[in-house]
Parts: structure tokens; sequence; C-alpha cells
């Protein structure tokens, strides 16, 4: 029962490392749900199959992003906040994830208010299959992001930058890139 595994997590930390990837695929959404998944438990249900970790509701901080260099199918991560400001996602965590994760689709930041043009680079950079980002209210942002998007994201269809600090001149340059034509 999958339900007992999250409520003793520590006691089946062996076990949960050899259960197959399905399983554990299973184990992370329940876990995920009830906000269970830390930076201290999450290497013990990542496996490098997995293609979407919705952790929204997890307490997490760069040290979660920092374990998922195995994870090389990750294809939606999503980090957002529903509350309030998430202070523990910074650049550092969102570079380690770009250099992880190349095929990621999907990366949603909102309220990630640590995360700065820096990380936004890395990942334009090196994850190029880019369709949807949301750093919506990621203080930190600001026209370069924009910029780098559009120059290497030529999958690029929605991005939501709302309050930040982006200017007309990284609305004109993000419209101008690679991506222009599937922006919606």
């Amino acid at each position: 029962c999958l339900q007992c595994l999250t409520k003793n997590l520590s006691r089946y930390a062996a076990d949960i490392k050899s259960l197959p990837p399905n399983i554990k695929d299973k184990l992370i959404r329940l876990m995920s749900r009830q906000g269970q998944i830390t930076d201290s438990n999450i290497s013990e249900v990542l496996h490098p199959a997995v293609e979407s970790l919705d952790l929204r509701d997890c307490d997490i901080s760069d040290n979660a992003l920092l374990q998922l260099y195995n994870c090389k199918q990750l294809k939606k991560i999503n980090l957002n906040s529903c509350k309030e400001n998430r202070l523990g996602i910074t650049s550092e965590g969102v570079i380690a994830l770009a250099l992880s994760c190349p095929y990621l689709r999907e990366a949603s930041f909102k309220r990630c208010c640590d995360i700065t043009d820096s990380g936004v680079l890395a990942l334009a950079l090196n994850c190029q299959f880019l369709q949807i980002v949301n750093l919506g209210s990621c203080s930190g942002i600001m026209d370069a992001s924009l910029q780098a998007l559009g120059e290497n994201c030529k999958f690029l269809h929605s991005v939501d930058f709302s309050s930040t600090q982006v200017t007309d001149d990284g609305v004109v340059a993000l419209v101008s890139g690679t991506c222009s034509k599937n922006l919606k």
C-alpha cells in the first residue's frame, strides 16, 4: 500500500529505492499532492526515467533540484508557489536543473522570487525544447531573460512574466526571436 509507505518513509527508505519506476511515479504523485516531498527524501523516490514533477505543494529548495542530476528524461517541473513567495529556489538550483534536464518542455517558477536572469539564461541555453515557462512574480527577472528565451527556444509558445521587471525591450526581444511564430 503506497499510503503506508508515505506515512513511514524513513523506515522503508531502502525498499523504496528498489521499487520499479512505474510504482515510484505513483508514489511521487501521491507524496506531491500531500506536500511530503522534501530536500531530504526526494532522492529516495526519484528515478532516471521520471518525466514530470509537480512540487508546488512541497517544501523544497535548491538542494532538491541538485538531486535531479540523473533525471535526464524530465520534461515538466512545477515549482509554483500557490500562496506566498518561495525563497529556497534560486538561480543556482535552476542552473543545476537546466544542466541536468535538457529535454525540459515545461518549467513553472511562479513566485520563486530568488530566480534571476542567470537561471533563465541557463534554461534557454540548455533546454532548447522549452514550450511553456512561468516566471510570474519572479521579481529578479528582467529583459535579459526574455531575450535569451527568444533567441534560443524556438518551440516556446507561452511565457508568463507578469509582475517581473521586464520592460517593452524584453517583450520586443522575445517576439523578435526564433519562437516568434509559436507564441500565443
